[in-house]
Parts: structure tokens; sequence; C-alpha cells
């Protein structure tokens, strides 16, 4: 059942899988995976479904729970979908990172939780009613997707979980909704943008912090002032990014 040239996946190899999880074969970290998403070759988040995100969701959450056990401090679970954003290969996967330490991107969000206040809190509280284009629901609560209220690119999006949840990467379930509502966020891009490349990761604590998504399309290109300032010019404004895709019907 092993592809030539993919490397042993993690348990037995078996028939029949559905995901499968395996080292990957050029790692830039002490730890590093990839969660290959279908047996079948999907290239996009969008065209798996609900079950087989479910599926996604129970590996991530598994990787996170054993990174964490062993140790490490930080899981930075991330898709790169299109050469654009850095994928190499076309067969839909996410990559597991597994840090000793909590990096730079983590680290910035920490102080504003420490200090008892939670800016996605806040956000969803005050900015959703402009800012969200569609929710979701399960026994385990309501999550969000809503555009980026400062977003580097046009159309940046969030996903969240409308109230405060510090639980790692939150329940399978719930990330499994998450996962849901960033494939309906990437269908609902293709309509106003067409075929595009782009980023999504996962923002989950092993402390306090608020675990999220967000998802950057590659729509435009970085350059001096966006890489060398850290000044990123967006030319869709994020209320009427959220009132195009929300306006979609799919």
């Amino acid at each position: 059942m092993l592809a030539l040239g993919t490397p042993p996946e993690r348990a037995a190899d078996s028939p029949g899988w559905k995901v499968r999880v395996v080292p990957n074969l050029y790692p830039a970290f002490e730890r590093q995976q990839v969660v290959i998403h279908s047996p079948d070759h999907l290239r996009s988040l969008a065209e798996l479904s609900p079950a087989q995100l479910a599926l996604v969701a129970q590996a991530w959450t598994e990787i996170a729970d054993r990174a964490w056990k062993e140790g490490f401090d930080h899981v930075q679970a991330l898709v790169n979908e299109g050469r654009a954003a850095g994928a190499s290969r076309a067969h839909g996967h996410s990559q597991m990172v597994w840090l000793r330490e909590p990096p730079p991107e983590i680290r910035a969000e920490q102080p504003r939780l420490e200090k008892g206040s939670c800016a996605l809190c806040a956000l969803l509280a005050n900015g959703r009613e402009e800012l969200a284009i569609a929710e979701t629901a399960s026994a385990g609560g309501r999550l969000c997707l809503l555009a980026a209220p400062v977003g580097r690119a046009p159309y940046e999006l969030l996903i969240a979980p409308l109230t405060h949840e510090a639980d790692g990467f939150g329940s399978s379930e719930q990330l499994a909704l998450a996962l849901g509502l960033a494939a309906d966020a990437v269908r609902r891009l293709r309509e106003v943008a067409g075929a595009f490349p782009f980023n999504l990761w996962l923002h989950g604590f092993s402390g306090d912090g608020h675990w999220h998504l967000e998802l950057v399309p590659r729509l435009n290109v970085f350059g001096g002032l966006e890489l060398g300032a850290g000044i990123f010019v967006n030319t869709i404004a994020p209320e009427e990014a959220a009132a195009r895709l929300r306006a979609l019907a799919l």
C-alpha cells in the first residue's frame, strides 16, 4: 500500500487507510510530520468531505497531544496549498512541526493573555456583526468564520470558537468544524477570486490562549515594504471582503 518514494507511516501499514501520518522526508526541524489528507488525489482542502476533515482533525489533535506529552511546548499545524504558497506536492496534505518553545507569533499573543485580556474574544464580541461570514455549531459550541480586521492580504480570514477555548487545539470535533469552515471559505473565495494558492495555520496553545485558524490567500506579492517594514498594503477593506463572501450562497 505504500506509494513509491513515500516513507513508512508511523502506525503499521494497512489496506484501506483514509489519513496517513508520515515523517517529513526533508525536515527543517527536530520533529516534522506530514499528514496526507486522503488516499485520493485531491488537491485542495475544499474538496474534502466533512468525514475526511474529521479524520484530519483527529490526526492533528493526536499528534499535538503526543508532542506535549513528550515535552514539546508548541505544535504548528499548517497547510500550504499551491506552489506560490510553498507546497512542494499537489496531493493535499498538511504539516505538523514540533517546537521546543513558542515561535515569535505565538509569543506576540501571550502578553495580552497574561494581562487577563483576549483580543480575539474582544473582536468576536464587538466586531463580529460586520466581519462575520458564516457560523457553524455543535454540542461543543459555536464557531465563526470572519474577515481579519487587519489583514495582511485581501480576504485574510479567521476561524475561531465564539467562547474562549484554551484547550490546546480544541476538541477533535470542534477542530473538524473549524476545518469545515476553512473549506467553505476556500470555496467562497474561489467564486470571487478564482483559483488561488493559500496558507492556513492553527494557533493552538498549551496554555490559556484562544485557539483559532488563520487563512491567508496569496492574492498579492509581498514586497520590500511588507517584508522590510512590516507594513502590509491591503486593497480590500475587511468589511467589504466579509460582505462579498457572506453574500455567496454555496
